[in-house]
């Protein structure tokens, strides 16, 4: 039944049924904005990407062969729409975010501190959440998008490698990057709260 009605939508969309995109982008237009201003850091921008990644759809609709669900691969398009103006924006930089590599090639955290014991209002405070938000800017564009995609905006890891065009395995490298940058980040933020704390 749901593939009927998924393949009904397809055919109405590759016709460029009015109704039914209209459909498709109520259904979507909320998780592809979000997928923007986590990108993006800004409203404007999350709006701009909002707007591209329905034209680019509406216009490229042919393209799409249905291998995947219409919101997957509205991600890809707002994701590579987010990376190229990310892209403009940071001209020739280069990122000095990455974790330290073993001899092993296993990845770790410069500092470790043990959360255990910090109680859960403390976890979860307005400075903790706008401190992770910061953190997340400081991934890599293709770090911060593989994160955001598989944790923030729950896609498994076969609908995230759809979304972002790479195998499962490349996802689950770049979670794991963006994992231990997060808690190294977090976890100087903590160990400063928690001197600040003993003095």
């Amino acid at each position: 039944m749901n593939e009927n009605t998924e393949t009904f939508e397809l055919e109405a969309l590759q016709k460029r049924d009015r109704a039914v995109f209209a459909q498709v982008l109520d259904q979507n237009s909320d998780r592809i904005y979000r997928l923007g201003l986590k990108m993006l850091g800004n409203v404007q921008d999350a709006e701009d990407i909002l707007q591209e990644t329905f034209i680019k759809a509406f216009n490229n609709i042919d393209q799409f062969e249905g291998r995947s669900k219409i919101s997957t691969w509205l991600y890809r398009i707002a994701v590579n729409e987010s990376l190229m103006l990310l892209r403009k924006r940071k001209g020739n930089t280069i990122q000095l975010d990455a974790p330290l590599e073993t001899d092993e090639g296993d990845l770790i955290p410069r500092q470790i501190v043990d959360w255990c014991c910090l109680p859960e209002k403390e976890l979860m405070n307005t400075e903790t959440r706008d401190h992770i938000q910061e953190a997340v800017k400081t991934l890599s564009d293709a770090n911060r998008a593989a994160f955001i995609l598989r944790d923030v905006e729950g896609l498994s890891t076969q609908e995230t490698a759809e979304a972002l065009d790479i195998s499962e395995s490349a996802v689950k490298v770049r979670l794991m990057r963006a994992r231990m940058q997060l808690r190294e980040e977090l976890t100087a933020f903590f160990a400063g709260k928690m001197i600040k704390e003993t003095l």
